[in-house]
């Protein structure tokens, strides 16, 4: 019995970790977890099992571990010694824990990174204004229109049209040859 009770708690906690770092739960604080899941525990022991779960669950989701590279790591680090290691309940839960929850977790990772507003479309044309009064030759400048479309999840888009003439073009060009420059100098680095 005390097992199940023991085997219950750690998957609360797990649960309630992911809440918090993972779906932003704010209201789900350490304390919280402490007086609803392990009310008997000392504060510093509650403290130190809270970071190592929390540690396991940053490591196993950062890497968006497959079942194979989960079950090597987490025997891994049952061999651990002390309190740096897990025990094989805990391996054991955090195991369950991930099968049910990964496509979850990954989903919340993957919104919180990206840029919001986020470009849904962008067209674009070229025109060619020309003028031409009493009979004079007619002469045309070309300008290029954009349009963006820009939206937030689960909202309309907006929509902003940009105007440029050949210089600004030249100059958006030579920015994103500058910003491409940048990055091939990072990667090569690396």
């Amino acid at each position: 019995m005390a097992e199940v009770e023991a085997t219950k708690s750690l998957a609360g906690l797990l649960n309630g970790i992911a809440q918090k770092e993972y779906h932003n739960k704010e209201e789900i604080s350490e304390e919280l977890l402490k007086n609803e899941l392990y009310p008997e525990l000392p504060a510093e022991e509650f403290h130190a099992l809270h970071e190592k779960m929390k540690g396991l669950l940053k490591s196993i989701a950062s890497a968006d571990m497959d079942h194979g590279q989960l079950e090597a790591f987490l025997t891994a680090q049952t061999k651990k010694q002390g309190s740096r290691g897990v025990s094989v309940e805990q391996a054991a839960a955090l195991s369950r824990f991930w099968k049910s929850q990964r496509a979850r977790v990954r989903e919340s990772l993957l919104g919180q990174s990206r840029w919001e507003p986020g470009l849904r479309g962008l067209s674009w044309r070229v025109d060619l204004q020309t003028s031409a009064s009493r009979g004079e030759a007619a002469h045309s400048n070309p300008v290029a229109l954009v349009e963006l479309e820009l939206g937030r999840s689960g909202q309309d888009s907006e929509f902003v049209c940009l105007e440029f003439d050949e210089a600004k073009v030249n100059q958006v060009l030579k920015k994103m040859a500058d910003i491409q420059e940048s990055i091939d100098t990072i990667v090569n680095r690396g």
